[in-house]
C-alpha cells in the first residue's frame, strides 16, 4: 500500500509539473503589424505612436519614425496578448520625441475599428473627410492701399456675387489640427497663414510680416506678399503661374513646410486677372490610409 501511495504521489507531481510547464509556455504577447503608406518624415522633434483602445482606454503599442521615402522604422510591435485581443480600435498619433505625457496627444492622424484581426485605418476617420471640399480665391492686395501690384496677393474668398463671400468649404478640424494656405513660388512654398474657420481672418492677419501697412485685409484667410520676402524671392511679386494649396497641419506644427495632407490645390492661370474668382481643384493628398493586423 505504501508503495502504491508513493507511486500515486510521483505521478501527481509529474502531472502538476507538466501542467505548470505548459502554462509557462503560453505567450504573454502578440504581434501588431502596421501596413501604412503616405506618412511623412516628422523630423527629430516628433515621432508617431500607435495606440489600441481597450475598454475605452488607450494603451500604447510603441513608437516609430518615418524616413524621407515614407518607410516606417518599425512595422511590427509586441503587445500584451489579452489587451490586443480585447482592443476595439487602433489610433495613430503624433507625439513629441521627448514626451513626458503618457496619454495620446490631441494630434491623432489615423484611426480604425478592429473587425476580427484587421483594422482599416484612415485619416478620414480621425482628421476629416475632404472628399467634398471646395475652394475659391482671388488675386488682390488690399493691405497696401495701392493698385499697381494687385497680383501679388491671394485671398480665399468668392467675389463672383460682387461682394466678398466665403470661398472655402472644408470640414471642421478636431483639436490638434489647423488649415494652412500656401503659394508655391519658384519651388518655394510660402504660407498665407493658418486658420480654423473659413469665414474669418487667419491667425496671422494682424502680425504678418509680408502684408502692407494699410490694414489686415478682409476677414477671410489670405495674404498680401508686399515686403520681407524669403531668401530667393522678391516682393511685391506676380502670382500668375504659381500654385496655391490648402494643407492640413499638425498643431503644434512639425515643419515650416506643408504637411502631407493637401485637400485643395490650383495652378494660378498665367493670364489671371486680379479680383476675378478662381476655383480650386482636388489637392494631391486628401487621405492617408492603411491596415493594422493583430
Amino acid at each position: 500500500m505504501k508503495k502504491m501511495l508513493l507511486n500515486l504521489a510521483v505521478v501527481s507531481t509529474l502531472i502538476f509539473t507538466a501542467c505548470n510547464n505548459d502554462d509557462d509556455k503560453i505567450p504573454t504577447t502578440s504581434n501588431l503589424t502596421l501596413n501604412i503608406d503616405g506618412l511623412e518624415n516628422l523630423g527629430s522633434d516628433y515621432k508617431y505612436e500607435g495606440w489600441i483602445i481597450v475598454n475605452g482606454s488607450p494603451v500604447s503599442t510603441g513608437v516609430f519614425t518615418v524616413d524621407d521615402s515614407g518607410k516606417l522604422s518599425k512595422t511590427s510591435f509586441e503587445v500584451d496578448r489579452l489587451q490586443l485581443a480585447a482592443a476595439s480600435k487602433f489610433v495613430l498619433s503624433i507625439e513629441p520625441t521627448n514626451d513626458s505625457d503618457p496619454a495620446p496627444a490631441a494630434t491623432k492622424i489615423l484611426a480604425g475599428d478592429f473587425s476580427g484581426t484587421n483594422a482599416a485605418v484612415s485619416s478620414k476617420n480621425m482628421v476629416g473627410d475632404f472628399s467634398s471640399s471646395t475652394g475659391k480665391y482671388i488675386l488682390a492686395t488690399p493691405t497696401d492701399g495701392m493698385m499697381n501690384n494687385e497680383r501679388s496677393g491671394i485671398w480665399f474668398l468668392d467675389l463672383a456675387g460682387g461682394s466678398p463671400a466665403t470661398g472655402l468649404s472644408l470640414p471642421t478640424l478636431p483639436a490638434g489640427w489647423k488649415y494652412e494656405g500656401w503659394v508655391v513660388m519658384n519651388g518655394t512654398p510660402v504660407s498665407t497663414g493658418t486658420f480654423t474657420a473659413v469665414d474669418m481672418a487667419d491667425d496671422n492677419a494682424a502680425t504678418s510680416t509680408f502684408k502692407g501697412d494699410m490694414g489686415n485685409g478682409p476677414g477671410y484667410p489670405g495674404e498680401d506678399y508686399i515686403k520681407n520676402a524669403p531668401a530667393g524671392l522678391t516682393f511685391p511679386t506676380d502670382l500668375r503661374g504659381t500654385t496655391t494649396v490648402i494643407s492640413v497641419e499638425p498643431n503644434p506644427d512639425n515643419s515650416p513646410k506643408p504637411f502631407t495632407l493637401k485637400p485643395l490645390a490650383h495652378g494660378v492661370p498665367a493670364d489671371a486677372n486680379d479680383h476675378v474668382t478662381f476655383t480650386m481643384g482636388a489637392g494631391p493628398v486628401k487621405e492617408i490610409s492603411g491596415n493594422v493586423t493583430r
